[in-house]
């Protein structure tokens, strides 16, 4: 029987959802599987060897902790520790840079840029929103109009077009395979998420997040947002820790991605 290093933070307060509900139930699901050690992702580093795979989960936004989490990705490496998720990810595992690649490339993302003398590649939007690059959790979000951007600066963070969008919506992949969809039908509730039921071109517009991430092994959450064309723009892809929300699942589906990330797990080397 593997043993799992289970990294979560019981005690982080997020906005409109609790973590460690989800931790626990999660954990119970595994134990009968796997032998469970649950610990502090700030106390991670000297029992790594403990365990056949580290699990990486609701350990709330790394820049509450940069320092150590830098020494914790050394030492899996130095260690060849294997973890899940992988961090060989491209989206908010390192941090949100990646948006603007993404602009770059022309990918149906919400358009980002850096500077302020690229302002204009944003069209003329009524109001900014001004994102810490590696940031979560809506942490040193701002949002400004022209004029107090132009005053105030950038302050380091990415900068991108307000947009008045319908509704956000997530889709949830394991291992690149889709597993469910959640939406807020009031965008101004985020986190009131009900199940979404995808259509084919919803899928074929996340998998090419997917695809383009190339993560090896993990769970990935793509965020969207559906505009009033009905096209859908990346928000953010999160391949790091994304919360599940597994409590508002169907009984059927939430023990279908229960008993696929046991087998997930389980192959895992």
């Amino acid at each position: 029987m593997k043993t799992i290093l289970y990294l979560t933070d019981l005690y982080y307060e997020a906005q409109g959802r609790n973590y460690y509900e989800e931790d626990l139930f999660l954990t119970s699901k595994l134990k009968p599987h796997f032998n469970i050690l649950i610990g502090h992702p700030h106390q991670a580093i000297p029992y790594l060897k403990l365990a056949d795979l580290v699990v990486f989960r609701n350990t709330g936004p790394v820049i509450g902790f940069p320092e150590y989490f830098q020494k914790f990705l050394s030492a899996v490496k130095g260690q060849n520790i294997l973890t899940f998720n992988s961090f060989d990810g491209k989206g908010d595992v390192q941090g949100k840079l990646y948006l603007l690649e993404l602009t770059r490339l022309g990918y149906p993302v919400i358009p980002t840029v850096k500077e302020l003398n690229e302002i204009e590649r944003l069209g003329e939007p009524d109001k900014y929103i001004l994102k810490i690059w590696n940031g979560g959790d809506s942490i040193g979000m701002e949002t400004l109009d022209k004029k107090e951007l132009l005053s105030s600066g950038t302050g380091g963070k990415l900068i991108q077009p307000y947009i008045d969008f319908e509704y956000e919506v997530s889709f949830f992949y394991l291992n690149d395979e889709f597993q469910y969809a959640l939406y807020a039908p009031d965008k101004k509730k985020r986190w009131e998420l009900t199940e979404y039921e995808p259509a084919p071109g919803d899928l074929k517009f996340a998998e090419k997040f997917i695809e383009w991430n190339d993560i090896e092994r993990g769970i990935t959450r793509v965020d969207a947002c559906r505009l009033k064309d009905d096209s859908l723009l990346l928000v953010e892809l999160e391949d790091l820790n994304p919360f599940l929300s597994l409590d508002l699942l169907s009984e059927k589906k939430r023990e279908s991605f229960v008993e696929n990330l046991i087998k997930a797990l389980k192959h895992s080397e």
